[in-house]
């Protein structure tokens, strides 16, 4: 009676140690089955070398002639130590690959070489062309960073050293003397880049002027006086 066909047959019907109609269900499987079939390839080469050994004991008449019981004890116990090997690198595979992209993250952030991961570069303030000037009357110092723009000039600016409360506006002068307001704000005590708040204000703006009609930047207190003029 024929049993199931099973991927270990591959060794057995190489060998010609399967009934007949265990050897045409093998071969109908195995025409829909690539891994045996490779597998059956890699047998060809021993069938060929057992084909020539004589077995210990005559067979009987209309029997085919069996490889002694060392061969087919070795030939199964060679199967099963394939697929062994074949699901410990699987396995091995799939872990080491899980650990790679666990692991990506500290790969990327080592590479450098430094026992610690160092933090991302914060985007800068100041873009574009960078002017800077200190006033030695007030104390205030400033950076404006100009991009020319189709439509005028993009402004970012930077202010320190300046004590609160006051209200201040940057003015963009032209060459000609005209002023346009890039913008507003409120200094609150204790003021910006002093000592108990030590981060300056930043803030960006625009104006309708180009850069090449630029010539100086100035904060002025609402009410008069001028805290910085900042050449460009």
């Amino acid at each position: 009676m024929s049993f199931q066909v099973e991927h270990t047959d591959v060794g057995a019907y190489a060998l010609g140690l399967l009934e007949a109609d265990d050897r045409r269900a093998f071969e109908a499987h195995l025409r829909g089955c690539g891994v045996c079939r490779a597998e059956l390839g890699e047998m060809g080469a021993l069938a060929e070398a057992l084909s020539g050994v004589d077995p210990a004991e005559a067979e009987p008449p209309g029997e085919p002639a069996r490889p002694p019981a060392p061969v087919i004890d070795l030939v199964r116990r060679k199967q099963a130590r394939d697929r062994r090997v074949r699901r410990v690198a699987y396995a091995a595979g799939a872990a080491a690959a899980a650990a790679l992209f666990r692991a990506g993250v500290g790969v990327g952030t080592t590479l450098g070489g430094d026992d610690e991961q160092k933090p991302p570069p914060q985007a800068q303030a100041i873009v574009g062309e960078r002017h800077q000037a200190t006033d030695a009357g007030t104390g205030a110092s400033g950076t404006v960073g100009l991009v020319n723009k189709k439509w005028g000039t993009q402004i970012s600016f930077e202010l320190a050293k300046v004590k609160g409360p006051l209200k201040c506006h940057l003015e963009a002068v032209s060459t000609s003397g005209a002023r346009t307001v890039v913008g507003g704000w409120r200094v609150p005590a204790p003021g910006y880049g002093v000592p108990g708040s030590p981060k300056p204000l930043t803030m960006q703006g625009a104006t309708a002027l180009s850069r090449d009609e630029i010539s100086r930047f100035q904060v002025v207190v609402d009410g008069g006086g001028t805290l910085l003029t900042i050449p460009v």
